[in-house]
């Protein structure tokens, strides 16, 4: 006799929240700016049917090499691009449809972060803040705090973004995500670029905002121990694929593997070391 596992109840199951983040088939190609296809060539699949879902207050780290889809898929869910196919929604919200809802619940912070060249961290942030409709009483002592907590120093932020090494530009990118209270943070790459100390001191914040904030965080990553640290499960994501999203000790019971590398290698057939570059081949993109 064939089990039957009990119905939730409609109420109950109209009433229970969505997941912070929701993706579903997602798909995205790139092709030249001209919208031609190269002879012989056909356009990059970036992501290839992505699919997987978040749960309010969880971190989830996506592990990946230099051009697997990560940055892509922080594009995607922040709606600086358009999928190509499939959908994502963040609490509840279409990327598409619903984008200006959207903005509103998600912080970014990636290695190509953007800022006024010729202004300072503090400038760029006060603007920041102006832009999220916070007043100048509400960040006069929040902004100083905010870059004194990741790390950068009191006696450069009159200087000029571009006088900036790469790293302390990073450092300015999380303190301007985090101006806010976070409800859903993307983080592409959030320690590139950084000194070791630097690195563990906003590995740290991003704890300290998972449990003071309840945030939810995304963190698309290349840094193993990042992954395995900071995260309640671990994605491989290699070639725009989505091999494996678990726990990072149930990736290893699958792969049989004692490491999150040796797992890697077992799910993709590669040394992880052996990256590629973000852009290779890749004619057009955001």
């Amino acid at each position: 006799m064939t089990e039957v596992q009990e119905a939730i109840p409609f109420e109950a199951a109209r009433r229970r929240p969505p997941p912070a983040v929701e993706v579903h088939e997602l798909r995205k190609e790139f092709r030249r700016r001209d919208g031609k296809r190269r002879r012989g060539k056909r356009p990059r699949v970036a992501l290839d049917g992505v699919t997987f879902a978040i749960a309010r207050g969880e971190t989830v780290a996506i592990l990946g090499q230099n051009g697997s889809g990560k940055s892509t898929l922080v594009r995607l869910l922040s709606t600086l691009l358009l999928p190509d196919g499939g959908s994502a929604q963040i609490l509840g919200h279409d990327t598409v449809s619903d984008g200006r809802a959207v903005r509103r619940l998600v912080n970014r912070v990636s290695v190509e972060a953007s800022f006024f060249k010729k202004m300072s961290s503090a400038e760029n942030l006060s603007y920041a803040a102006r832009y999220y409709g916070m007043t100048a009483g509400e960040t006069r002592e929040k902004i100083p705090a905010l870059l004194e907590r990741v790390g950068f120093p009191p006696d450069r932020r009159d200087e000029p973004m571009e006088n900036l090494s790469r790293g302390m530009q990073q450092k300015v990118a999380l303190a301007r995500a985090l101006l806010t209270s976070p409800v859903v943070l993307l983080l592409d790459e959030p320690t590139t670029g950084l000194d070791p100390r630097s690195k563990l001191e906003v590995q740290e914040f991003i704890r300290e905002i998972r449990t003071t904030h309840d945030s939810t965080i995304l963190l698309c990553t290349h840094d193993l121990n990042e992954a395995e640290s900071l995260a309640e499960r671990v994605g491989i994501l290699d070639r725009g694929r989505l091999l494996a999203l678990e726990p990072a000790d149930d990736l290893k019971r699958r792969y049989g593997a004692a490491t999150l590398e040796e797992a890697f290698f077992a799910a993709t057939g590669r040394e992880f070391e052996a990256e590629g570059d973000e852009d290779d081949d890749r004619e057009v993109f955001a």
